[in-house]
């Protein structure tokens, strides 16, 4: 008879890789397609733009609107559903589509809440 061992196997050898990171396992959020109605302030403009969202994350979103804002635009976006606004930035150019100019944005400070709904966290 073998004698048994209460010794656990050995984990894998975790494998690094040499290659860059993909844009999916360098994100810090998840997104998640929801599309509601917001409002975004320009800094500097008197009139707010109406669009909607096309993702959210905990830490930005995906904004479609009439027109496209710069990168490095100050704005400040507001969810009517929920009346809540929140300071956040261009984070690259815009970029046409059918639906409208996408622009990303990132908040300037930690909003996980904003978007009414819960995010898992991030495993990389």
């Amino acid at each position: 008879m073998k004698p048994q061992s209460n010794a656990r196997p050995a984990a894998p050898p975790r494998v690094v890789s040499s290659r860059p990171p993909t844009a999916e396992e360098r994100r810090r959020a998840q997104r998640v397609l929801l599309r509601i109605r917001v409002n975004v302030q320009v800094e500097g403009k008197p009139a707010a733009l109406e669009g909607f969202t096309h993702t959210v994350s905990a830490s930005g979103a995906m904004l479609i609107l009439a027109q496209g804002l710069a990168e490095g635009t100050k704005v400040t976006i507001e969810n009517p559903k929920s009346q809540q606004k929140v300071e956040a930035r261009v984070v690259r150019p815009p970029q046409m589509s059918h639906e409208g100019s996408q622009v990303p944005v990132e908040f300037t400070s930690a909003a996980p809440n904003f978007w009414g709904i819960f995010f898992p966290p991030v495993i990389n």
